[in-house]
């Protein structure tokens, strides 16, 4: 269902017949980056957090770190993640699929100034096996409730 949900979000904007599908995992930044043939820094990760204002997704470059300090600054906590048993209850989508595209209501959606670096990049698009390919820009005008944050670190 977490692709499908994905797949809504993005026949908003004409993108749902662009995702990919692949016969191995791209759970990982890693496999995502093989599967696909680009660079780790290229493969949009997005990370589940659980934030002081309710539950959070963080998307960033592949080639970067969480900032435990950064986060602190900006959010005020620790960053504390969703356990994965609790991710597609909490965000939509389950670990290996987590992305921006069809969470649920009440979760936030931050981009890292780290993909900046990139024109385009790879993303998840609700599952293990899918993933889109998007301008960043394209990017940013999908996710209009989205906001730019400095998190990451190499």
């Amino acid at each position: 269902m977490s692709v499908e949900n994905a797949k809504e979000y993005l026949k908003e904007y004409n993108l749902d017949k662009e995702i990919s599908y692949h016969e191995k995992s791209t759970a990982t930044v890693a496999e995502a980056a093989q599967r696909i043939g680009c660079t780790e820094g290229e493969i949009a990760k997005t990370m589940a957090y659980m934030a002081p204002i309710g539950p959070i997704v963080i998307v960033m470059a592949g080639d970067v770190k969480l900032s435990n300090r950064k986060y602190r600054d900006v959010f005020k906590k620790k960053a504390a993640m969703i356990k994965i048993d609790e991710l597609e209850d909490i965000i939509g989508h389950p670990l290996g699929g987590v992305c921006p595209f069809g969470v649920k209501e009440d979760v936030k959606i931050y981009l890292d100034e780290s993909l900046k670096a990139y024109k385009i990049v790879y993303i998840a698009a609700g599952s293990e096996l899918a993933t889109l390919g998007i301008e960043v820009k394209k990017l940013e005008e999908i996710l209009p409730q989205a906001k730019y944050i400095d998190v990451s670190q190499k």
